[in-house]
Protein backbone atom coordinates (compact mmCIF):
# COMPACT_ATOMS: atom_id res chain seq x y z
CA UNK A 1 0.00 0.00 0.00
CA UNK A 2 1.72 3.56 -0.73
CA UNK A 3 2.92 5.60 1.89
CA UNK A 4 0.59 8.81 1.89
CA UNK A 5 2.31 12.32 3.54
CA UNK A 6 0.67 14.24 6.02
CA UNK A 7 0.32 17.09 3.93
CA UNK A 8 -1.62 14.57 1.30
CA UNK A 9 -3.60 13.29 4.27
CA UNK A 10 -4.75 16.67 5.00
CA UNK A 11 -5.37 17.87 1.29
CA UNK A 12 -7.48 14.65 0.72
CA UNK A 13 -9.79 15.27 3.81
CA UNK A 14 -10.32 18.31 3.60
CA UNK A 15 -8.59 19.67 6.43
CA UNK A 16 -6.14 22.19 6.94
CA UNK A 17 -4.28 22.35 3.92
CA UNK A 18 -0.26 22.42 3.20
CA UNK A 19 1.42 25.37 3.74
CA UNK A 20 3.26 26.62 1.56
CA UNK A 21 6.04 29.08 2.42
CA UNK A 22 5.56 31.20 -0.78
CA UNK A 23 1.37 30.97 -1.50
CA UNK A 24 -0.42 30.42 1.70
CA UNK A 25 -4.02 28.57 1.40
CA UNK A 26 -5.46 31.29 3.08
CA UNK A 27 -4.32 34.14 5.29
CA UNK A 28 -6.00 34.19 8.54
CA UNK A 29 -3.73 36.58 10.65
CA UNK A 30 -4.32 39.36 12.73
CA UNK A 31 -3.28 42.81 12.25
CA UNK A 32 -1.36 44.68 15.11
CA UNK A 33 -4.30 46.60 15.97
CA UNK A 34 -6.91 43.78 16.22
CA UNK A 35 -4.52 42.66 19.12
CA UNK A 36 -4.48 46.20 20.72
CA UNK A 37 -8.97 45.70 20.52
CA UNK A 38 -8.26 42.47 22.53
CA UNK A 39 -5.25 43.81 24.96
CA UNK A 40 -8.00 46.79 25.69
CA UNK A 41 -10.73 44.44 27.03
CA UNK A 42 -8.40 42.68 29.14
CA UNK A 43 -7.05 45.92 30.65
CA UNK A 44 -11.21 46.36 31.52
CA UNK A 45 -11.50 43.41 33.04
CA UNK A 46 -15.10 43.92 31.09
CA UNK A 47 -14.71 40.14 29.76
CA UNK A 48 -18.75 38.91 28.97
CA UNK A 49 -20.19 40.24 26.19
CA UNK A 50 -20.54 44.17 26.41
CA UNK A 51 -19.48 47.20 24.00
CA UNK A 52 -17.86 45.33 21.05
CA UNK A 53 -20.34 42.65 20.87
CA UNK A 54 -23.27 45.06 21.00
CA UNK A 55 -20.99 47.15 18.11
CA UNK A 56 -20.15 44.43 15.97
CA UNK A 57 -23.67 43.11 16.03
CA UNK A 58 -25.18 46.29 14.96
CA UNK A 59 -22.16 47.17 12.19
CA UNK A 60 -22.54 43.36 10.69
CA UNK A 61 -26.28 43.86 10.66
CA UNK A 62 -26.53 47.15 8.61
CA UNK A 63 -23.58 46.25 6.15
CA UNK A 64 -25.01 42.61 4.94
CA UNK A 65 -28.59 44.27 4.86
CA UNK A 66 -30.92 42.91 7.84
CA UNK A 67 -32.55 44.61 10.63
CA UNK A 68 -31.07 42.84 13.46
CA UNK A 69 -27.59 41.32 14.51
CA UNK A 70 -27.27 39.05 17.49
CA UNK A 71 -23.30 37.88 18.08
CA UNK A 72 -22.76 34.27 19.72
CA UNK A 73 -20.08 31.35 20.34
CA UNK A 74 -19.81 30.13 17.01
CA UNK A 75 -21.52 29.29 13.68
CA UNK A 76 -22.72 25.94 14.83
CA UNK A 77 -24.52 27.94 17.82
CA UNK A 78 -25.81 30.81 15.17
CA UNK A 79 -27.72 27.67 13.29
CA UNK A 80 -29.46 26.53 16.54
CA UNK A 81 -30.38 29.89 17.53
CA UNK A 82 -31.93 30.01 14.13
CA UNK A 83 -33.25 26.59 13.79
CA UNK A 84 -34.27 26.89 17.29
CA UNK A 85 -36.54 30.34 17.23
CA UNK A 86 -38.19 29.07 13.87
CA UNK A 87 -38.53 25.37 13.76
CA UNK A 88 -40.30 22.43 16.21
CA UNK A 89 -39.47 19.02 16.76
CA UNK A 90 -40.83 17.31 14.46
CA UNK A 91 -40.61 20.08 11.38
CA UNK A 92 -39.53 18.42 8.10
CA UNK A 93 -36.94 20.66 6.28
CA UNK A 94 -35.21 20.41 3.06
CA UNK A 95 -31.54 20.71 3.34
CA UNK A 96 -28.93 20.57 0.53
CA UNK A 97 -27.05 17.38 0.63
CA UNK A 98 -23.68 19.24 -0.82
CA UNK A 99 -23.05 21.50 2.22
CA UNK A 100 -20.76 21.55 5.87
CA UNK A 101 -22.09 18.86 8.05
CA UNK A 102 -23.08 21.53 10.63
CA UNK A 103 -26.02 22.92 8.13
CA UNK A 104 -28.04 19.43 8.30
CA UNK A 105 -26.74 18.68 11.50
CA UNK A 106 -28.25 21.04 14.04
CA UNK A 107 -31.69 20.49 12.37
CA UNK A 108 -31.24 16.68 13.29
CA UNK A 109 -30.43 17.95 16.74
CA UNK A 110 -33.65 20.01 16.85
CA UNK A 111 -35.35 16.88 16.14
CA UNK A 112 -36.30 18.02 12.44
CA UNK A 113 -37.53 15.40 9.70
CA UNK A 114 -34.17 15.99 7.05
CA UNK A 115 -35.23 15.82 3.46
CA UNK A 116 -31.85 15.91 1.19
CA UNK A 117 -31.95 17.95 -2.39
CA UNK A 118 -29.82 18.06 -4.54
CA UNK A 119 -27.52 21.31 -5.92
CA UNK A 120 -26.47 22.97 -9.55
CA UNK A 121 -23.88 21.21 -10.70
CA UNK A 122 -22.43 24.83 -12.57
CA UNK A 123 -22.59 26.71 -9.43
CA UNK A 124 -22.92 23.95 -6.90
CA UNK A 125 -25.70 25.98 -5.07
CA UNK A 126 -28.94 24.64 -4.11
CA UNK A 127 -31.51 23.77 -7.04
CA UNK A 128 -34.31 25.39 -6.53
CA UNK A 129 -36.13 22.68 -8.91
CA UNK A 130 -35.35 19.94 -6.64
CA UNK A 131 -35.56 21.40 -3.94
CA UNK A 132 -39.48 22.51 -4.79
CA UNK A 133 -39.80 18.75 -6.42
CA UNK A 134 -39.34 17.24 -2.78
CA UNK A 135 -42.07 19.65 -0.39
CA UNK A 136 -44.67 17.67 0.83
CA UNK A 137 -47.77 19.22 3.31
CA UNK A 138 -45.46 18.07 6.10
CA UNK A 139 -42.72 20.84 4.60
CA UNK A 140 -41.92 23.67 7.42
CA UNK A 141 -38.90 25.42 5.74
CA UNK A 142 -35.74 25.21 4.03
CA UNK A 143 -32.36 25.38 4.99
CA UNK A 144 -30.19 26.94 2.55
CA UNK A 145 -26.49 27.31 2.46
CA UNK A 146 -24.58 30.22 0.58
CA UNK A 147 -22.01 27.65 -0.35
CA UNK A 148 -18.35 29.29 -0.74
CA UNK A 149 -19.25 32.71 -0.12
CA UNK A 150 -21.52 32.23 -3.38
CA UNK A 151 -25.42 33.40 -3.08
CA UNK A 152 -27.88 30.94 -4.02
CA UNK A 153 -30.88 31.78 -6.66
CA UNK A 154 -32.36 33.62 -3.63
CA UNK A 155 -35.19 35.05 -5.94
CA UNK A 156 -35.86 31.35 -6.89
CA UNK A 157 -35.69 30.08 -3.20
CA UNK A 158 -37.91 33.05 -1.75
CA UNK A 159 -40.48 32.15 -4.45
CA UNK A 160 -40.85 28.37 -3.46
CA UNK A 161 -41.12 29.78 0.17
CA UNK A 162 -43.24 32.23 -0.49
CA UNK A 163 -45.89 29.43 -2.75
CA UNK A 164 -45.56 26.84 0.01
CA UNK A 165 -46.15 29.18 2.91
CA UNK A 166 -42.45 27.90 4.36
CA UNK A 167 -39.39 29.70 6.60
CA UNK A 168 -36.36 29.95 4.71
CA UNK A 169 -32.94 29.93 7.06
CA UNK A 170 -29.78 30.82 5.29
CA UNK A 171 -26.58 29.32 6.04
CA UNK A 172 -23.70 32.11 5.55
CA UNK A 173 -21.30 30.92 7.17
CA UNK A 174 -18.94 31.56 4.20
CA UNK A 175 -20.62 34.07 3.20
CA UNK A 176 -19.93 37.59 4.73
CA UNK A 177 -20.91 40.61 2.39
CA UNK A 178 -21.95 39.11 -0.38
CA UNK A 179 -24.62 40.49 -2.32
CA UNK A 180 -27.73 39.42 -4.29
CA UNK A 181 -29.16 41.93 -6.79
CA UNK A 182 -27.46 44.99 -5.15
CA UNK A 183 -28.66 44.30 -1.70
CA UNK A 184 -26.80 42.18 1.52
CA UNK A 185 -27.81 38.27 1.65
CA UNK A 186 -29.28 39.16 5.40
CA UNK A 187 -32.11 41.43 3.81
CA UNK A 188 -33.70 37.90 3.03
CA UNK A 189 -35.53 35.29 4.20
CA UNK A 190 -35.96 34.41 8.34
CA UNK A 191 -32.40 34.07 9.16
CA UNK A 192 -28.88 34.46 7.80
CA UNK A 193 -26.13 32.71 10.11
CA UNK A 194 -22.54 33.28 9.99
CA UNK A 195 -19.17 32.22 11.22
CA UNK A 196 -16.19 33.54 12.58
CA UNK A 197 -13.98 30.60 12.66
CA UNK A 198 -10.43 31.62 12.58
CA UNK A 199 -10.33 30.76 8.52
CA UNK A 200 -13.23 32.15 7.81
CA UNK A 201 -13.10 35.73 6.09
CA UNK A 202 -13.73 37.86 9.21
CA UNK A 203 -12.24 34.85 11.37
CA UNK A 204 -11.93 35.98 15.19
CA UNK A 205 -10.93 32.39 16.33
CA UNK A 206 -14.37 31.42 17.15
CA UNK A 207 -17.67 33.11 17.11
CA UNK A 208 -20.59 33.96 15.05
CA UNK A 209 -23.57 36.01 14.33
CA UNK A 210 -26.88 35.72 12.99
CA UNK A 211 -29.40 38.24 11.64
CA UNK A 212 -33.17 38.02 11.05
CA UNK A 213 -35.67 40.81 9.87
CA UNK A 214 -38.31 39.84 12.54
CA UNK A 215 -38.38 41.38 16.08
CA UNK A 216 -39.72 38.76 17.29
CA UNK A 217 -37.53 35.84 15.55
CA UNK A 218 -34.72 37.85 17.60
CA UNK A 219 -36.27 38.24 20.53
CA UNK A 220 -36.47 34.09 20.44
CA UNK A 221 -33.40 33.84 19.33
CA UNK A 222 -31.68 36.57 22.23
CA UNK A 223 -33.97 34.05 25.12
CA UNK A 224 -32.21 30.86 23.53
CA UNK A 225 -28.78 32.83 23.38
CA UNK A 226 -28.64 33.40 26.98
CA UNK A 227 -31.05 30.71 29.05
CA UNK A 228 -34.23 32.38 28.33
CA UNK A 229 -33.62 35.09 30.78
CA UNK A 230 -35.31 38.37 30.20
CA UNK A 231 -33.60 39.98 33.45
CA UNK A 232 -31.54 38.79 35.55
CA UNK A 233 -32.30 35.53 37.44
CA UNK A 234 -35.54 35.92 35.33
CA UNK A 235 -35.72 33.01 32.89
CA UNK A 236 -39.04 32.94 30.67
CA UNK A 237 -38.20 29.51 28.86
CA UNK A 238 -35.35 27.63 28.38
CA UNK A 239 -31.82 28.08 26.93
CA UNK A 240 -28.38 27.99 26.19
CA UNK A 241 -25.23 29.81 27.27
CA UNK A 242 -23.58 30.97 23.82
CA UNK A 243 -22.76 34.50 24.24
CA UNK A 244 -19.66 35.86 22.46
CA UNK A 245 -17.66 37.38 24.51
CA UNK A 246 -15.91 40.57 24.37
CA UNK A 247 -12.26 39.76 23.42
CA UNK A 248 -13.85 38.17 20.30
CA UNK A 249 -16.11 40.92 19.89
CA UNK A 250 -13.84 43.18 19.60
CA UNK A 251 -11.69 41.31 17.77
CA UNK A 252 -14.32 40.92 15.35
CA UNK A 253 -14.88 44.59 15.18
CA UNK A 254 -11.57 45.01 14.86
CA UNK A 255 -11.20 43.00 11.88
CA UNK A 256 -14.57 43.92 10.61
CA UNK A 257 -13.52 47.67 9.58
CA UNK A 258 -11.41 45.98 6.51
CA UNK A 259 -13.30 43.04 5.52
CA UNK A 260 -15.08 44.96 2.61
CA UNK A 261 -11.60 46.34 1.25
CA UNK A 262 -10.26 42.52 1.88
CA UNK A 263 -13.93 41.13 0.25
CA UNK A 264 -13.08 43.30 -2.81
CA UNK A 265 -9.37 42.11 -3.10
CA UNK A 266 -10.68 38.00 -3.20
CA UNK A 267 -13.25 39.26 -6.25
CA UNK A 268 -10.17 40.46 -8.02
CA UNK A 269 -8.21 37.27 -7.28
CA UNK A 270 -11.48 35.48 -8.70
CA UNK A 271 -11.72 37.49 -11.51
CA UNK A 272 -7.78 37.05 -12.41
CA UNK A 273 -8.42 33.79 -11.33
CA UNK A 274 -10.89 32.97 -13.88
CA UNK A 275 -8.89 34.98 -17.03
CA UNK A 276 -6.13 33.01 -16.72
CA UNK A 277 -8.10 29.33 -16.14
CA UNK A 278 -10.07 30.09 -19.77
CA UNK A 279 -7.38 27.97 -21.24
CA UNK A 280 -6.99 24.82 -19.29
CA UNK A 281 -9.89 22.47 -20.15
CA UNK A 282 -8.97 19.93 -17.32
CA UNK A 283 -11.01 22.00 -15.24
CA UNK A 284 -13.81 24.32 -14.75
CA UNK A 285 -13.99 27.74 -12.62
CA UNK A 286 -17.10 28.43 -10.34
CA UNK A 287 -20.07 29.58 -12.11
CA UNK A 288 -21.60 32.93 -10.69
CA UNK A 289 -24.93 32.72 -9.30
CA UNK A 290 -26.95 35.04 -11.58
CA UNK A 291 -27.11 38.59 -9.54
CA UNK A 292 -24.77 37.04 -6.89
CA UNK A 293 -21.69 39.07 -6.08
CA UNK A 294 -19.46 36.12 -3.87
CA UNK A 295 -17.66 36.65 -0.35
CA UNK A 296 -15.16 34.30 -2.45
CA UNK A 297 -14.34 32.66 1.24
CA UNK A 298 -13.17 29.12 -1.49
CA UNK A 299 -12.49 29.44 -4.88
CA UNK A 300 -13.14 25.65 -5.99
CA UNK A 301 -12.19 24.01 -8.53
CA UNK A 302 -14.14 21.10 -10.62
CA UNK A 303 -11.67 18.58 -12.39
CA UNK A 304 -13.12 17.69 -15.76
CA UNK A 305 -12.89 13.36 -15.13
CA UNK A 306 -13.44 13.06 -18.58
CA UNK A 307 -10.54 14.62 -19.93
CA UNK A 308 -7.84 13.81 -17.31
CA UNK A 309 -5.98 10.43 -16.89
CA UNK A 310 -6.06 10.51 -12.96
CA UNK A 311 -8.51 10.77 -9.96
CA UNK A 312 -9.70 14.18 -8.10
CA UNK A 313 -7.31 12.90 -5.63
CA UNK A 314 -4.23 11.77 -7.46
CA UNK A 315 -4.70 15.35 -9.07
CA UNK A 316 -4.29 17.10 -6.10
CA UNK A 317 -1.53 15.10 -4.61
CA UNK A 318 0.45 16.11 -7.26
CA UNK A 319 -0.36 19.87 -7.14
CA UNK A 320 1.19 19.30 -3.57
CA UNK A 321 4.18 18.27 -4.95
CA UNK A 322 4.41 21.24 -7.26
CA UNK A 323 4.40 23.26 -3.91
CA UNK A 324 0.10 24.50 -4.28
CA UNK A 325 -1.41 23.40 -1.27
CA UNK A 326 -5.08 22.34 -1.63
CA UNK A 327 -8.07 21.26 0.09
CA UNK A 328 -11.41 19.32 -0.79
CA UNK A 329 -14.93 21.16 0.16
CA UNK A 330 -16.01 18.23 0.88
CA UNK A 331 -15.33 14.63 0.09
CA UNK A 332 -19.01 12.88 0.98
CA UNK A 333 -22.29 14.46 0.21
CA UNK A 334 -24.43 14.41 3.26
CA UNK A 335 -26.06 11.37 2.24
CA UNK A 336 -22.74 9.05 2.18
CA UNK A 337 -22.24 10.82 6.40
CA UNK A 338 -23.07 7.51 8.41
CA UNK A 339 -24.24 10.58 10.55
CA UNK A 340 -27.38 10.98 8.65
CA UNK A 341 -28.09 7.08 7.89
CA UNK A 342 -31.64 7.09 9.36
CA UNK A 343 -32.41 10.41 7.25
CA UNK A 344 -31.56 9.16 4.04
CA UNK A 345 -34.29 8.05 1.63
CA UNK A 346 -32.18 8.86 -1.65
CA UNK A 347 -28.64 10.31 -2.89
CA UNK A 348 -29.30 13.39 -5.06
CA UNK A 349 -26.82 12.59 -7.94
CA UNK A 350 -25.45 16.16 -8.54
CA UNK A 351 -24.01 16.09 -4.61
CA UNK A 352 -22.08 12.81 -5.46
CA UNK A 353 -21.14 13.44 -8.68
CA UNK A 354 -19.35 16.94 -6.47
CA UNK A 355 -17.73 15.03 -4.57
CA UNK A 356 -15.56 12.83 -6.45
CA UNK A 357 -14.72 16.52 -8.36
CA UNK A 358 -14.23 19.84 -6.30
CA UNK A 359 -11.03 20.92 -5.33
CA UNK A 360 -10.00 24.20 -3.60
CA UNK A 361 -7.00 26.23 -4.66
CA UNK A 362 -5.21 29.10 -2.58
CA UNK A 363 -7.80 32.22 -2.09
CA UNK A 364 -7.64 34.99 -0.25
CA UNK A 365 -6.80 38.66 -0.04
CA UNK A 366 -3.11 38.63 0.11
CA UNK A 367 -2.41 36.56 -2.94
CA UNK A 368 -0.52 38.50 -5.67
CA UNK A 369 -0.53 38.20 -9.13
CA UNK A 370 2.38 36.35 -9.52
CA UNK A 371 1.53 33.66 -6.74
CA UNK A 372 -2.39 33.40 -8.75
CA UNK A 373 -0.04 32.79 -11.55
CA UNK A 374 2.24 30.42 -9.86
CA UNK A 375 -1.30 28.35 -8.93
CA UNK A 376 -2.10 28.12 -12.76
CA UNK A 377 0.96 27.34 -13.63
CA UNK A 378 0.75 24.54 -11.01
CA UNK A 379 -2.62 23.55 -12.32
CA UNK A 380 -2.05 23.45 -16.13
CA UNK A 381 1.46 21.56 -15.58
CA UNK A 382 -0.49 18.66 -13.66
CA UNK A 383 -3.17 18.57 -16.02
CA UNK A 384 -0.85 17.94 -18.92
CA UNK A 385 1.13 15.81 -17.58
CA UNK A 386 -2.34 13.25 -16.84
CA UNK A 387 -3.64 13.97 -20.52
Amino acid sequence: MPQTSTADTLALNGGSPVASPSIPFMAPKLHPQDIEAATQVLHSGMLRAHTNCAELEKQFADKSGAKIGLTCANGTCALQLAYGALLERGDEVIVPAWTYIATASMLAAQGCKLVFCDSLEDTMQVDPADVEKRITPNTKAIAVTHLYGMPVDIDAIQAIAEKHNLKVIYDSAQSHLATYNGKGIGAFGDACTYSFYATKNLGTGEGGLVTTNDDNTARDMGLLRSHGETEKYLHESIGFNYRMNDITGAIGLSRFQRLEDETNKRRAVADKYDELFAGVDAVETPTRTKGGDSAWHLYSLKLNLDKVTCSRDEFIKALVAEGVPSAVHYPKSLTDQPAFADHVTDHPPVARKLATRVFSIPMHHELTDEQIKQVVDAVSKVAEAHT
